[in-house]
């Protein structure tokens, strides 16, 4: 039955992504709001339900460095390499964004790329070929949910589809930590 559920939450999510709608999904740390991350209408949505100042850019998820050799010009390596290897969940930040839509990079032409261990988030992009958006489950200001029992009714009712899939882990989860290459060529923690 779980993998069935799995299965079916795999096919609905696809079917909305393509629709160009939005969903409700867990990842390898908290609950995200996402879509496909080439659709600048999507994110649009993301940003009105989020109620999101949209020069706060949102991270993307990727499933290899192969990934992100395409939405990236000429990725470091050093960040490369420690975000391929680090343990704990970590997001990236890389200059030179190729290929996403303006409302998902920064103003300074960056983008912040996590590549995700979880399977169910592998799957996914792997099906859909393209990044997926993940932003936190929350309204921009409010504390963002651990777990989905802490993710309001505003949310889940401003998604297209909420994924059924580990909707009863009750387990504490906390975002990514978030690492740059600064002026210097060093790495730096901003999170």
């Amino acid at each position: 039955m779980i993998m069935e559920n799995f299965e079916n939450d795999l096919s609905n999510s696809l079917k909305v992504l393509n629709a160009g709608d939005i969903i409700l999904y867990p990842t390898d740390t908290i609950w995200g709001i996402g879509c496909d991350a080439t659709n600048g209408t999507a994110i649009q949505k993301i940003f009105k339900l989020k109620k999101r100042d949209e020069k706060k850019s949102m991270i993307i998820l990727v499933t290899n460095e192969n990934m992100i050799n395409k939405y990236v010009s000429d990725p470091s390596e050093k960040i490369l390499t420690l975000i391929s290897t680090a343990e704990k969940p970590t997001t990236a930040i890389f200059k030179n964004a190729v290929h996403l839509p303006s409302n998902l990079v920064n103003e300074d032409g960056s983008v912040a790329i996590r590549i995700v261990k979880d399977e169910f988030c592998r799957q996914l992009i792997e099906q859909l070929d393209k990044p997926l958006v993940s932003t936190s489950a929350n309204i921009s200001g409010e504390k963002f949910p651990q777990n989905f029992n802490e993710i309001s009714d505003e949310i889940k009712n401003g998604v297209d589809y909420i994924v059924q899939h580990r909707q009863n882990d009750f387990s504490k989860k906390d975002p990514s930590s978030i690492i740059k290459l600064n002026d210097q060529d060093e790495i730096e923690v901003i999170r």
